[in-house]
């Protein structure tokens, strides 16, 4: 059973401090101390209630992977394996594996001790916003393995968007949920992060002017790349419930 899920931005070490306070800022966050043999890891806190969300300097371009919270990490990993899950690295605390489609993620002990809900931020200008979904880009030959992965190891049901290349999982008092888009041309799984705001052409302006790049405009979401040269998407979602606001 997962216990709590964790959103791992890994941006590459020479964009690192700028990613960490661009992030920071973006979702109202102070910065713990890092930690790791380098240094290269720190954990977002939010001004109150639980964080969700840590960061990596890594080696290589960077990208998402996820820290699954579980009671036992030895039960967790014989599960995912059988659902088609590969063991990458073991380490005394944590276990990196990768989903059949070859995203990345760990298996982690859950240590929470608070049931305060995750928090929304408010920016300088009154929108509201949250970092609130993991987006799962896969091909069309892996949508339909990693979405039954996923639906068996998380227990999430999954829900039809209004767009047939997107389906969602949604669970119950996770910080998290997952969108699976079903990409046009095939390419090896990735993921990239999703805020949802009440009013995206502000939140995608204020991230502008922080350090984003615009990349494209949609109807519903605006694609941006932040400081360290990752792609991600702000969203016209409640913050609170994840849900797109009703046609009028």
């Amino acid at each position: 059973m997962i216990r709590w899920m964790w959103a791992f931005l890994d941006r590459p070490a020479d964009l690192f401090d700028d990613s960490v306070r661009f992030w920071a800022t973006v979702t109202g966050s102070t910065v713990s101390p890092p930690r790791g043999e380098h240094g290269e890891f720190v954990t977002l806190q939010p001004a109150s209630g639980p964080a969700w969300v840590k960061m990596q300097a890594v080696g290589d371009h960077g990208g998402i992977h996820l820290d699954l919270d579980v009671d036992d990490i030895s039960a967790a990993v014989i599960g995912a394996t059988a659902l088609g899950a590969r063991v990458r690295t073991t380490a005394p605390d944590y276990t990196v594996l990768e989903t059949p489609a070859g995203q990345t993620f760990c298996f982690t002990p859950y240590r929470r001790d608070s049931g305060d809900p995750v928090t929304v931020h408010t920016a300088p200008d009154g929108t509201r916003t949250r970092l609130d979904q993991i987006c799962l880009d896969l091909s069309a030959a892996d949508l339909g393995v990693d979405t039954a992965f996923w639906r068996a190891v998380t227990g999430w049901t999954t829900l039809q968007t209004r767009r047939p290349e997107f389906a969602r999982l949604r669970g119950d008092g996770e910080p998290l949920q997952f969108l699976l888009q079903r990409l046009d041309e095939p390419r090896p799984a990735s993921a990239h992060v999703d805020l949802a705001s009440t009013d995206i052409a502000a939140t995608a302006a204020w991230h502008e002017s922080l350090g984003a790049t615009r990349v494209t405009t949609e109807q519903h979401w605006i694609v941006l790349r932040d400081p360290g040269d990752s792609l991600y998407c702000v969203t016209a979602r409640d913050p609170h419930t994840g849900l797109l606001a009703p046609k009028p």
